[in-house]
């Protein structure tokens, strides 16, 4: 990494980006109050608006946003006639799934062979603290050359949109001339990398009922039709039989042309045992960047301790299907449901509710802000050059913005590399990542402000 004197301020804040990520880490934000209490995210928000106000930031709001959730919003102020740049990230957190399989505790900051453990470590705690990092250097080295915005969401990792819909509301909050979004990661730890393409997602809840209640399985199964068989059978219709997609309708077979994803490398990013095959066709980047996908994140039914003999009379599954760019995804979300329903056997009554849904995003990589970001990458990875990525995830925050402000330019960089294992047990971030990108996004608003943009 550069050796320049605001590459060692960058190197001299990382014991106060350990302590305060690690205050971050300790907050249960979690979106959902089935789950956690509604006061961990509360908590977590009141600690980013006293961050944001010790750093010097003017009209700190904690937003309301109509999913009942709260992002919070600063503005530092710049030189006169400085462009202005939106910082993003977000301080709501996937729940850790089951504790008991973390080596230790997921909302405890843990510091173990070089990285650092912990729920939001690196999605997306850390990317807050990698933007205050950032604009601490340069306070130091002559201030921060541009007018700077912050807006930390609450619920992205939920899906319920209400950032969204607030900022459609109140489109004058967020214009800028430039977007940096804190969320997501370089393709490989040491590999500077943007993200170009970002799928977009609809989420639905699958209801199946056959029966007005259980029955014996010795009485009645055989004729009585079981919900659960059914569910199971509407499921499976949503693959082929090599494991890729297919949503009737939906088309699945784009490329991606760009950075390519060896098939070694995925297998070793994903943990695949050995002897198990990967699913769908075509290259591995094809699969998670180009082509949608569908997940089943959770089914209702009896668990197998404590099951009874009976035939189901009702099941409920959550899917997740993930399109690429190019795809509406309230299109997708009518196929997808039309596709659900007419899979159904025996005449199994189906119900289907959209719980989440956002747009697939596309960057413009040839902008000038692209330029400023790939010379800071070059500086603080020592001479690497930027490459640029999809991402299978979605950010539907990205679409809004963009539509509300087409001429501001969208970057996205974060530390959500492979071997930060976000969204599953022991999640980390790389300290040495956090550095080098508080680094990069300092020497890129420098760069930008000096473009004339």
């Amino acid at each position: 990494m550069s050796d320049s004197p605001l590459a060692q301020t960058v190197a001299a804040l990382q014991p106060r980006a350990r302590t305060e990520l690690a205050e971050l880490v300790a907050f249960k934000s979690v979106a959902d109050p089935a789950q956690f209490p509604r006061s961990e995210c509360e908590a977590a928000a009141e600690w980013v608006a006293g961050a944001l106000r010790g750093d010097g930031f003017q009209d700190v709001a904690l937003l309301d946003t109509p999913d009942g959730t709260q992002s919070v919003y600063g503005f530092l102020p710049g030189p006169a006639g400085a462009p202005t740049v939106l910082l993003y990230a977000h301080y709501d957190v996937q729940p850790p799934l089951d504790e008991a399989a973390w080596i230790s505790p997921p909302f405890e900051l843990t510091e173990r062979d070089g990285r650092w453990y912990g729920r939001g470590a690196a999605d997306c705690k850390g990317g807050l603290i990698m933007h205050l990092t950032a604009l601490r250097a340069l306070r130091e080295h002559g201030g921060v050359p541009v007018n700077v915005k912050v807006i930390v969401e609450g619920s992205e990792e939920q899906g319920t949109g209400g950032l969204e819909r607030y900022a459609e509301a109140h489109p004058e909050l967020l214009t800028a001339d430039a977007i940096v979004i804190g969320d997501t990661g370089n393709f490989r730890v040491g590999l500077p990398t943007v993200t170009a393409t970002l799928r977009g997602m609809t989420l639905v809840r699958v209801q199946v009922d056959t029966l007005e209640g259980n029955l014996h399985s010795g009485q009645f199964g055989g004729a009585a039709p079981d919900a659960l068989a059914a569910l199971i059978r509407i499921l499976d219709s949503l693959r082929a039989e090599d494991g890729s997609t297919t949503v009737n309708g939906l088309a699945a077979d784009a490329s991606w042309e760009g950075l390519e994803y060896a098939e070694e490398d995925f297998r070793k990013d994903a943990k695949v045992l050995d002897g198990v095959g990967l699913v769908g066709s075509g290259s591995i980047a094809d699969r998670v960047w180009a082509r949608p996908a569908v997940t089943v994140l959770g089914i209702d039914c009896p668990p197998v301790i404590g099951a009874t003999p009976s035939v189901q009379a009702g099941a409920r599954a959550l899917v997740s299907l993930r399109v690429p760019p190019g795809t509406d995804a309230l299109e997708a979300t009518k196929l997808l449901t039309a596709h659900l329903e007419s899979a159904a056997p025996w005449g199994a009554r189906v119900a289907v509710e959209q719980v989440g849904q956002g747009q697939a995003f596309r960057a413009d990589t040839d902008s000038p802000a692209y330029a400023s970001m790939a010379a800071a990458l070059r500086e603080a990875y020592d001479g690497e050059e930027m490459q640029i990525a999809g991402m299978g995830g979605s950010i539907p925050l990205c679409n809004t913005l963009a539509g509300l402000y087409p001429d501001a330019e969208m970057l996205l960089i974060g530390l959500s590399e492979p071997e930060a294992q976000i969204h599953a047990v022991n999640e980390s971030v790389s300290p040495r990542e956090l550095e080098r990108l508080s680094l990069a996004e300092a020497v890129f608003l420098r760069r930008f402000a000096a473009s004339g943009r």
